[in-house]
């Protein structure tokens, strides 16, 4: 399957969402400074003949730290999906690939990480978006016998031509 870099990826995909961490970050980073901000403020505005309620205040912050180690895991996790994503990549160069309805094959020269997924490009200078159904393999991959009479399959064949 031929896919250009722009295209849309299955939610399933790990990286799909990556990106949007690091604004989740910054939002809740700021909500958090902001509530330190008002907790300061309250304390000291507050009226001495009725202080404010201890436990309250500290099931607040203890959410609001929950939150901010929440954010931190994320970004950790954001981390190690780039790392995992770069070592697939890695992986895949040399190896032969078909993509999921078997259009395109070829040895792979280059693979190419996205924030949504991750793209290998064959020596045919065919795109396939690594997904469910695509097949690696160290040797040839033998294209199925549909996709031999398939006259757009120049990749698997590129000695064919149409209309002979």
């Amino acid at each position: 399957m031929a896919v250009d870099a722009t295209s849309a990826v299955n939610s399933a995909n790990p990286w799909a969402n990556a990106a949007a961490s690091t604004t989740d970050a910054n939002k809740a980073s700021v909500n958090y400074d902001s509530f330190l901000k008002l907790l300061i403020a309250q304390m000291k505005n507050q009226d001495p003949t009725k202080p404010m309620d201890a436990t309250q205040q500290i099931s607040q912050l203890a959410s609001f730290s929950q939150v901010e180690q929440t954010i931190q895991t994320n970004n950790h996790l954001k981390s190690m999906l780039q790392a995992e994503a770069l070592t697939r990549a890695g992986d895949l160069v040399g190896k032969y690939i078909m993509s999921a309805d078997n259009s395109v094959t070829g040895k792979v020269t280059q693979a190419q990480v996205y924030s949504d997924g991750l793209m290998a490009v064959t020596d045919g200078g065919k795109k396939v978006l690594v997904q469910a159904g695509v097949i690696v393999s160290d040797s040839p991959i033998p294209v199925p016998a549909a996709a031999k009479t398939d006259s757009t399959n120049t990749a698997a064949n590129p000695n064919s031509t149409s209309g002979n």
